[in-house]
């Protein structure tokens, strides 16, 4: 179960930093363009280059349309694509100013407890976000300049949602075995080991 759960996180960040990589791509060309057709626009690049700006002007250079949409998608889903790596390897954020105090199993159990309710909370993200995604479905709203279905990012979100619902369900088990056995059951909590 370990391996499974493991290439289901990693293959989510993987899927989830491609994703991010090619927003970058679409937000700098989309900026580029956008200066550009500016740029082309003013008086001294008319009289500078002439035939040049308003071939490009005509050429269509300028802002990507829709690009707003495809990077407020595409980062919802990068968000929820990266949850479950996060949480297999104890990525999350924690103060240890209280803590570092409590004995192995004190703190293991404490460990549990947080994973028990992290797990609960995703679960319910999950369902909270399929619950979404059908209103869209059924209302069958779409995105203002692509014309795509608004419930198609809700989808992409849902299914890494899910893969951080089953990683974080699997994590608390894990959690619950540690203080159970009294020994470390959770994959390292560095990813490169």
């Amino acid at each position: 179960m370990t391996r499974l759960v493991t290439w289901l996180a990693r293959a989510t960040a993987v899927l989830g930093g491609l994703v991010l990589c090619a927003l970058i791509v679409l937000t700098t060309l989309s900026i580029i363009g956008r200066s550009l057709n500016k740029l082309f626009h003013t008086g001294i690049a008319q009289s500078a280059f002439g035939g040049l700006s308003n071939w490009a002007i005509n050429a269509g250079v300028g802002e990507i349309n829709g690009s707003y949409e495809l990077l407020e998608a595409g980062v919802a889903f990068a968000i929820f694509a990266f949850f479950p790596v996060c949480q297999l390897y104890s990525g999350h954020a924690t103060v240890d100013v209280f803590t570092s105090a409590l004995p192995p199993r004190g703190l293991a159990a404490l460990r549990a407890f947080w994973e028990i309710v992290l797990a609960a909370t995703i679960v319910f993200l999950t369902f909270r976000l399929a619950d979404g995604m059908m209103r869209y479905v059924n209302n069958g709203e779409t995105t203002l300049f692509l014309q795509f279905p608004v419930w198609w990012s809700y989808a992409a979100s849902v299914v890494a949602a899910t893969v951080a619902s089953i990683t974080a369900v699997y994590c608390a088990c894990a959690r619950i075995a540690e203080v159970a056995l009294g020994r470390a059951v959770m994959p390292s909590d560095q990813i490169g080991e």
